[in-house]
């Protein structure tokens, strides 16, 4: 239990710093209420909405894969997601930070993603432009060189972390 708190503490004083990170994309209005900024929460939602700029030099296109996490209320959720945008922030956070400690993009993908079929592609979505998916998923998408991962985005469908492939 004294692991567990002292991961959560160290996840969340780092995601103070991270809240200029260069990944992130911007929120979608949503139509829950807003978490305190302070509480972990907050500061998750904070981060998965850091606005961004699209790149005079990025490609036309990049190949992809996500972990998507829904929560209840987030377009084309199924009713059996029942967890709140709270918490479906904080499950992205953890996914994101079990990535940066080395753990394997497909696990972390079987293991989080709420996307149907996610699994079985490895969390991949293909080659996309820019015109293809939203456009928060795509500013972050863009701009991460081959391999990296980004930080939590926060679209309609939920909050994604993002790896470029090629």
């Amino acid at each position: 239990m004294k692991k567990l708190i002292a991961f959560a503490s160290l996840s969340f004083a780092v995601l103070g710093a991270l809240t200029s990170s260069h990944c992130g994309g911007s929120a979608p209005s949503a139509t829950a209420p807003a978490s305190s900024a302070q509480s972990p929460a907050g500061q998750c939602l904070a981060l998965a909405g850091t606005k961004r700029q699209k790149s005079p030099n990025e490609p036309a296109k990049v190949s992809v894969r996500h972990v998507l996490v829904k929560y209840s209320g987030a377009k084309n959720a199924a009713a059996t997601i029942t967890r709140s945008r709270d918490e479906a922030c904080l499950r992205a956070l953890a996914a994101r930070d079990e990535l940066r400690g080395g753990a394997d993009f497909v696990e972390i993908v079987k293991k989080y993603s709420d996307e149907p079929g996610a699994a079985s592609r490895s969390g991949s979505i293909g080659s996309v432009e820019r015109k293809d998916v939203a456009t928060p998923f795509a500013d972050a998408a863009f701009e991460l060189h081959p391999k990296e991962f980004s930080d939590i985005v926060e679209t309609d469908f939920g909050f994604h972390v993002i790896m470029r492939m090629e």
